[in-house]
């Protein structure tokens, strides 16, 4: 092929991409299980969604654009917006499972075969657990109650120990020490879910700003409880709204 001929393909090709039009893409993942609230981020645009029960989303798109399928349950997928896939403006797309790998076993009694034997040599720890029997129950340490404030001072039950903790701010130093904690720990999950490089592609929220923009939504939104329960659409939106916001901070700040 001569240079010029090279030459005239390759601005036609970057041409054709120039000229093309957002469209919508509707896509449908063909997985049987866990189709659900998977995220997609389309890297070139920074349009982000989530996935319906059913595994569908619509997105847009143009040519060449990257499109990342991300899910704990699933391996990373990138799909490149080409031709076919624009012109068809559907595809289906099937992921690959991630597989998690079991810690080897290993059985510390030696079996004889001797079934009386066998089970005098095996040592059973007797444990309740709520999940054997299928009912709901509380399996991790108790945390100290606090007392309500009409109840520790109720003439007929006086509870002079919880009524000191009112007055001495104990029980509001540790309603404010458990909330940090609850918070914090929410933070910590919500960047292991999404990982650094999803903030910083889709919002450009900086690394070393991460934990501090996502406190700044937890303490004014209901992102906690959002995605606590899965909601992930509006956790979604909160992170659309809050980004704008923060970013135009940073930049404030930077300025000064």
């Amino acid at each position: 092929m001569k240079n010029s001929d090279l030459l005239l393909a390759l601005c036609l090709l970057v041409f054709n991409i120039a000229s093309s039009q957002q469209i919508n893409l509707h896509v449908k993942i063909t997985n049987d299980f866990d189709v659900e609230g998977i995220h997609i981020l389309n890297k070139t645009s920074k349009y982000n969604t989530v996935t319906n029960e059913f595994g569908e989303f619509v997105i847009k798109v143009q040519l060449l654009d990257t499109i990342v399928f991300s899910s704990i349950k699933y391996e990373i997928k990138e799909l490149i917006i080409t031709d076919d896939i624009y012109n068809k403006k559907s595809i289906n797309i099937k992921l690959n499972e991630l597989v998690n790998e079991l810690d080897e076993v290993i059985i510390g009694n030696t079996l004889t075969g001797n079934l009386s034997t066998d089970l005098k040599n095996i040592k059973v720890e007797e444990t309740f657990n709520f999940d054997d029997v299928g009912i709901p129950g509380f399996k991790g340490i108790p945390q100290e109650k606090i007392v309500p404030l009409a109840a520790a001072a109720f003439p007929l039950s006086l509870n002079i120990e919880a009524l000191y903790k009112h007055i001495g701010g104990y029980y509001k130093k540790l309603k404010i020490k458990r909330k940090w904690t609850n918070e914090n720990t929410t933070v910590v999950n919500i960047i292991d879910y999404y990982g650094f490089s999803f903030f910083e592609d889709a919002y450009s929220i900086p690394s070393n700003r991460l934990y501090d923009f996502i406190l700044f939504c937890i303490e004014t939104t209901t992102l906690n409880s959002d995605f606590n329960r899965q909601n992930f659409a509006g956790v979604l939106e909160i992170f659309n709204q809050k980004s704008k916001l923060y970013v135009s901070r940073i930049k404030l700040i930077e300025k000064e």
